[in-house]
């Protein structure tokens, strides 16, 4: 493809343009029948075709030479705009400069140099772009690093959580068998209690007893009748060893 001739200043003579693309010659060719081409033009043409596309005449790759120094010239000499006019560059220079002016062109679309940013910025504005750029992956940086530290407590906390859940479970596991413990020494005291109050109860009618022993011993002195005094109280004696116990378990 060639250079848009709509970026040119003044006439620009037939001659000097591509007979493929109309446009004005860019790393122009010329063919034995002096029809001149653009390189990528002719090249691709010559793919599919093995004729020039003006007289039909055959041509090879190998047939095609530079321009005509006088050609050359005046192709060299044509004036036109910077490419980058539509962003404010107001630069008209020769063909021949064109390239190294827009190489250093200050409205010139080039990416940003920081790994990781696509942005396309006018050359003149990549020193504040860079700035501001930096300063955004900086803030990235230390943003991935707070994450980075939230992640590894997070992680720290539900493994703390889940060693307080065993610890808890494990109590609970301990209360519980505690309290089991518990009502089972509360049914002993319990059944100690009963068999402590049956024993009291054995007590008293024992005392109960003794006393009504006394009281016979002394009737017997009186009286003298030995055989049945003796009689009566071993009975009931007797009586009260062989009431069984009745003892409640809890």
């Amino acid at each position: 493809m060639g250079y848009d001739i709509d970026r040119f200043v003044g006439y620009v003579n037939e001659g000097l343009l591509c007979s493929i693309c109309r446009d004005v010659l860019e790393d122009a060719l010329q063919a034995p029948c002096e029809h001149a081409f653009c390189s990528a033009c002719i090249h691709g043409w010559l793919v599919h075709h093995s004729n020039c596309p003006e007289d039909r005449q055959v041509i090879d790759v190998s047939l095609l030479r530079p321009l005509y120094r006088y050609m050359k010239n005046d192709l060299n000499r044509l004036q036109l705009h910077c490419r980058n006019r539509e962003y404010g560059c107001e630069m008209v220079c020769s063909l021949e400069s064109i390239d190294r002016h827009e190489r250093e062109c200050e409205y010139s679309q080039i990416p940003c140099s920081n790994a990781g940013c696509t942005v396309q910025i006018e050359r003149r504005n990549l020193d504040g772009h860079l700035a501001v750029s930096e300063m955004i992956c900086k803030v990235e940086e230390a943003k991935h690093e707070m994450e980075s530290r939230l992640d590894s407590q997070r992680r720290h906390m539900v493994q703390k959580e889940s060693i307080l859940q065993n610890e808890i479970e494990e109590l609970k596991s301990q209360v519980s068998r505690l309290m089991s413990d518990v009502r089972s020494l509360m049914a002993v005291e319990r059944q100690h209690r009963q068999e402590l109050e049956q024993a009291e109860l054995e007590k008293r009618e024992l005392m109960e007893l003794l006393k009504g022993l006394q009281k016979d011993c002394r009737l017997t002195t009186t009286e003298g009748s030995k055989k049945s005094t003796h009689f009566r109280p071993l009975t009931r004696i007797e009586s009260v060893k062989r009431k069984p116990r009745e003892v409640t378990v809890i």
